[in-house]
């Protein structure tokens, strides 16, 4: 029987409260007694704010020409507007301030580190830092012998009878220079003979060793060094970049910092490594040592095959295994020692395993915080919202890439889970919150549930405007024109992140994910995981295909690995990945070429102690060249073991111990089978993440769809109550729901760009104000008059005051001052309300460029800086003369270009100095006047409110 429930007194006491029903006039003793139990209300329903809550940003330190007086000023201004955390990287410096330059790890660098933390932490905040400067892991402390290294193969050529004449040495004179060592010579013959002659050769590079028939080509291997040089390195930083393969190497890099920091961390919560962008770095001194230890085979007798561009399974099968000891070496000899170093100094670690040539989900997990990336935008049909074909990257970022980085969190049992934020996102000085959002909204999809913006620039006081910018793009710095209203930015992230933080991921499906298919290809030799290449290595697998289908069908997922399922373990029918990982109900094993016998076997394992497993293709092969015809043979008895009975549609049923394998080709068919519920809510366009806590589940929801959304959605439980949490406003009240056949539906409205939160609670109903509904729309009343338009901050000069009976871009106000200006404008206007007979009203303050702070009769709404710039206001409005006011803040762009065009200097740095998005030299003085100021139409729109309906179930 379906159980249904109704909010009748506390929807009667919201009817009185939140809406001004027909009263005469909003005094503001009665504005402020409303606003009182709204602010009760919503810090009672919202999760306590903790600073991990907040948005963090990267800080690039230019030279680290940093001194106390700014740092105790910028962290101030970051602390107000919201930003819960600093990360600091040092990188290249400035030109003519080499004299504020510190040298990175020096005394005078560790006491200004020590007087950061302290100052963060008066402030309310928390400090990382990279260990290293610029990127990737390098410096004064890596000598060759300790660099990043290469394979250097030479061929000879040799017939029988003869002595080889020349010397078996290194022949680039740079690889001299940094002590390129031979490691191994073979000796392949046309008759197909093999010999190891490596002990032949003298320590003057002499071959004793003279073939006695037949033509023969020798291959010389040497550890050689890509001589790569930390990128955009700091002063104190500049050296090799490291070889992260090799475990004396890291412990030897890591000594520097044992030396400086002692057995302390100076508060710093955690030490970071970008991404790895180690490039050519295919060797390391002990690897074939390495390689026969983990494979079990000798890797010198296929030194020919392993430099081949030969298409052949047995080239492919062979760099399958290279890789996978790449990077398990990296594994064990990079992130433990690293990880350990960290730990002994109650500190913790964060990365960002994508660029690595291995497994990207065990790289992840190997951290405490996994670190993913965004690089670019993405599309999303939001009507209004400006995508400027000449200011976008040509690579889009992908939620299934960022889901590598979660769901190894996840999986590991680990809380948080990081991103490097808005990347290139768009053109220097042209980015706007309303492109922010929706990219930030696909991030927590993903699982993500801690930013960091990319980024901050320190830049001291007595440098002139912009001040000091890193040359990648996003430039959010307290010069930038839109920070006087960053803070209602970070407040939505902050809502958002202090639920996406609390409980657990809640995720039904693992999905596993065949690296072995991605290894097994015979081109090239490391294999790099990077964000920029998943067309090649992700998009055409089955893999990515069905993940998606998955997704888009309201199913939630993480993805595991095959070291991962090796821990896994069942506990009344769930799969376990570890003591503090959420549970998942059914193993999802997609179409794959390559799958070794371990894992199958694990696989089949975890069925047989009650798990169950979707295969939706048996693995027709395994992986690698090792007693490759053994180990088929054992793959294919397993397979010959497995006795499936048809289940209809398609489906074959194995009942195994206490578990079963179900194969599918239609994997959703499958689910379906089994009762495995997917969240039909996705049917209406609406996107979704959930948590779980004690107490039920957190829904966040996103409008990312052209279109209002206004119905009702089935969520898979049955709550008792279901508190809608407006991410955007901070508001919050109980929704409009029913339960029947253990679904809750609930009613939802949200327009196109617009998100929500959903407590759905296995409790009783909270203390909560009725959550209004959006009913009947009467007719726009648009504000006409006179705008008075103030310019308030900004720059280079401020604009003269304007009476405008027509809104227009500050561009077209005919003002060579207003189409330079960037900074904020005020605008007022003063206009009559007809008595107030509706139950709401929701001001639209139209096109806006770029971002909006409103007060309606001097009482502030709030900073309205994406779209659909709109507002709920009849609290705040009275009959007869009313006051609006919007403070609306634009872009940097126009400013810029200004400066260009007048030839002023201010881009001058060292390296790679100030690049556009294409990293060609930057210039604005080419670029057309962005659109600026609020262009309206500004309307304000009466609705009548359903506060006391009940919903049916659908």
């Amino acid at each position: 029987m379906a159980h249904k429930f109704k909010f009748l007194s506390t929807l009667l006491l919201c009817s009185t409260i939140l809406t001004n029903c027909r009263q005469p006039q909003a005094s503001s003793d009665a504005i402020a007694d409303t606003a009182g139990t709204l602010q009760a209300q919503n810090a009672a329903v919202w999760p306590e704010v903790k600073k991990e809550n907040r948005p963090w940003t990267r800080w690039w330190w230019m030279g680290s020409a940093v001194d106390e007086q700014n740092i105790n000023r910028l962290l101030d201004e970051y602390a107000a507007a919201g930003i819960g955390g600093v990360e600091i990287a040092p990188i290249y410096g400035a030109m003519d301030y080499e004299s504020r330059y510190i040298d990175f790890l020096s005394p005078q660098w560790m006491n200004i580190l020590d007087y950061t933390v302290k100052k963060a932490g008066e402030a309310g905040m928390t400090v990382d830092m990279t260990q290293g400067t610029g990127w990737p892991f390098g410096g004064p402390q890596v000598k060759p012998e300790h660099a990043a290294s290469r394979l250097i193969v030479q061929t000879y050529q040799l017939k029988g009878g003869q002595a080889l004449k020349e010397k078996i040495v290194v022949k680039d004179p740079k690889q001299q220079e940094v002590g390129a060592s031979l490691q191994a010579v073979m000796a392949y013959s046309d008759k197909g003979e093999i010999e190891n002659i490596t002990d032949k050769v003298g320590q003057d590079g002499k071959l004793n060793w003279t073939p006695k028939a037949g033509n023969w080509t020798l291959y010389a291997a040497f550890n050689g060094k890509t001589r790569q040089m930390v990128k955009r390195a700091a002063p104190g930083g500049v050296g090799y970049t490291l070889n992260h393969l090799s475990e004396d190497a890291v412990e030897t890099y890591l000594e520097r910092f044992s030396s400086v920091f002692n057995d302390q961390n100076y508060g710093v919560r955690a030490f970071y490594n970008d991404s790895y962008e180690v490039y050519g770095a295919d060797w390391s001194p002990e690897f074939f040592e390495e390689f026969q230890k983990r494979r079990g085979y000798d890797l010198r007798p296929y030194l020919r095959e392993l430099v081949s561009e030969e298409h052949t399974e047995t080239v492919a099968r062979l760099k399958s295994d290279y890789r996978e000891t790449m990077g398990e070496m990296l594994l064990d000899h990079f992130y433990e020692p690293w990880n350990e170093w960290a730990h002994q100094r109650n500190s913790i670690t964060k990365n960002q395993a994508h660029g690595s040539p291995g497994n990207l989900l065990d790289l992840y997990a190997a951290v405490d915080i996994p670190e993913c990336e965004t690089f670019g935008s993405s599309y999303f049909p939001i009507p209004g919202l400006r995508r400027d074909s000449a200011d976008v990257r040509n690579v889009d970022p992908d939620p299934i890439m960022l889901k590598f980085a979660s769901s190894a969190a996840h999986l590991t049992g680990k809380n948080l889970v990081s991103s490097e934020t808005f990347t290139w996102l768009g053109e220097h000085f042209k980015t706007s919150y309303s492109q922010m959002k929706p990219e930030v909204e696909q991030v927590f999809l993903s699982g993500v549930n801690h930013v960091f913006y990319h980024g901050v620039t320190y830049s001291p006081e007595d440098v002139a405007w912009p001040g000091w910018l890193f040359y990648a793009s996003l430039n959010l710095t307290p010069a930038n024109s839109l920070w006087s209203q960053f803070s209602g930015f970070n407040n939505y992230i902050t809502r958002v992140q202090s639920v996406l933080q609390s409980g657990k991921a809640d995720n039904e499906l693992l999905v596993y994910w065949p690296i072995h298919d991605v290894w097994s290809k015979p081109e090239g030799m490391e294999m790099l995981i990077k964000v920029h290449d998943i067309d090649e290595w992700l998009h055409p697998t089955q893999f990515y295909k069905q993940s998606k289908q998955l997704m888009e069908a309201g199913y939630s997922l993480d993805f595991v690995s095959d070291k991962m399922l090796q821990d896994a373990s069942v506990k009344e029918g769930n799969i376990m990945t570890a003591a503090a990982a959420p549970a998942h109900k059914v193993l999802i094993i997609p179409q794959s070429k390559h799958m070794s016998v371990q894992t199958f076997e694990r696989v089949l394992q975890l069925a047989k102690e009650g798990a169950t497993v979707i295969v939706e293709e048996l693995p027709a092969d395994v992986p690698g060249l090792h007693n490759l015809e053994e180990r088929r043979q054992q793959l294919n008895q397993l397979k010959a073991s497995l006795a499936f009975t048809d289940a209809g549609n398609g489906i074959r049923q194995m009942k195994t111990g206490n578990g079963e394998v179900l194969l599918a080709g239609n994997v959703q068919q499958a689910l379906e089978f089994k009762g495995i519920q997917r969240e039909a809510l996705t049917d209406t366009g609406l996107k979704f993440t959930r948590r779980q806590v004690s107490d039920g589940k957190y829904y966040y929801l996103v409008n990312h769809t052209p279109n209002a959304i206004d119905t009702t959605i089935p969520l898979n439980m049955a709550a008792q109550s279901v508190v809608l949490m407006d991410p955007q406003s901070g508001n919050s009240g109980l929704a409009m729901a029913s339960t029947e056949n253990d679904k809750t539906n609930v009613r939802v409205q949200l327009k196109a760009g617009e998100a929500l939160i959903l407590k759905a609670a296995s409790g009783p109903a909270p203390n909560v104000l009725a959550w209004q509904y959006l009913e009947k729309a009467g007719a726009p009343i648009e504000v006409k008059g006179e705008w008075a338009l103030r310019f308030t901050q900004g720059g280079p000069e401020l604009p003269v005051d304007q009476k405008l009976s027509q809104l227009k871009s500050w561009t077209a106000l005919g003002d060579k001052k207003a189409e330079a200006f960037s900074g904020t404008g005020e605008y007022t206007i003063s206009f009559e309300m007809p008595a107030k007979n509706a139950e709401e009203y929701v001001l639209d303050l139209g096109k806006v460029s770029e971002s909006a702070r409103v007060w309606v009769n001097g009482q502030e709404v709030g900073v309205l800086g994406s779209i659909p710039f709109q507002a709920r206001v009849g609290r705040y409005l009275k009959p007869g003369n009313n006051t609006l006011k919007v403070e609306v803040a634009n872009l940097m762009a126009n400013r810029i270009r200004d400066m260009d065009q007048k030839g002023i200097e201010w881009r001058k740095y060292h390296e790679i100095n100030f690049v556009n998005i294409d990293y060609k030299p930057f210039d604005a003085s080419v670029w057309k006047p962005m659109p600026s100021g609020l262009l309206g139409p500004v309307t304000i729109t009466p609705y009548s409110t359903a506060t006391t309906k009940e919903v049916s179930a659908l």
